[in-house]
C-alpha cells in the first residue's frame, strides 16, 4: 500500500504555492504559500514540507504558452524542476498549468472571495488545481 504523497507546486516569481494528495493519492489540498526570500529559503521550506508530509514526488505547474510553446516562465520551472531534483532527489514532473491559475482566480471570484483574500490564496489553490489534475490522469 503506498503511503506517500505527492506534493504540487506552483511557481511564481514572488510566491510558491504548495499542495499535498492525500495519502491515496486521490485528492489534493491547498497547504501553503511560500512568500519567496532567495532560493535557501524557499528550498528549505520545501524541504520540510516534503519531509513533514513524507512526500515522494513532485508535480511542478508548467507554464507553456498557449500555443504550446515554452516561453521565459516555462523555462524558470524547467530551471527550477532541475534544482529540485538534485536538492530533494524526488522525481519531478512538469505539468502543464496554462489554466489552473485562471482557475483558482476564476473560483474564488464565484466564492465572493475578497481580493485581498483571494492573493493569500490563489498561489496553493493553484498548486492544488495543479496536483488535482495529475492525480487524476493517474485514476484512470
Amino acid at each position: 500500500m503506498n503511503t506517500h504523497r505527492v506534493m504540487g507546486i506552483d511557481y511564481g516569481d514572488v510566491r510558491i504555492g504548495i499542495a499535498v494528495s492525500d495519502l491515496m493519492g486521490w485528492t489534493a489540498q491547498g497547504l501553503e504559500t511560500i512568500h519567496r526570500k532567495g532560493e535557501e529559503h524557499d528550498l528549505g521550506r520545501i524541504g520540510e514540507l516534503i519531509s513533514q508530509y513524507d512526500v515522494d514526488k513532485i508535480v511542478l505547474g508548467f507554464p507553456k504558452n498557449m500555443n504550446n510553446t515554452i516561453g521565459p516562465r516555462g523555462e524558470l520551472s524547467q530551471q527550477f524542476a532541475e534544482i529540485l531534483k538534485e536538492k530533494f532527489g524526488l522525481p519531478v514532473l512538469l505539468w502543464d498549468e496554462r489554466l489552473s491559475t485562471m482557475a483558482a482566480e476564476r473560483m474564488l471570484v464565484s466564492a465572493d472571495v475578497s481580493r485581498k483574500k483571494r492573493k493569500q490564496v490563489v498561489d496553493k489553490m493553484a498548486a492544488a488545481i495543479i496536483l488535482q489534475n495529475y492525480l487524476d490522469s493517474q485514476q484512470n
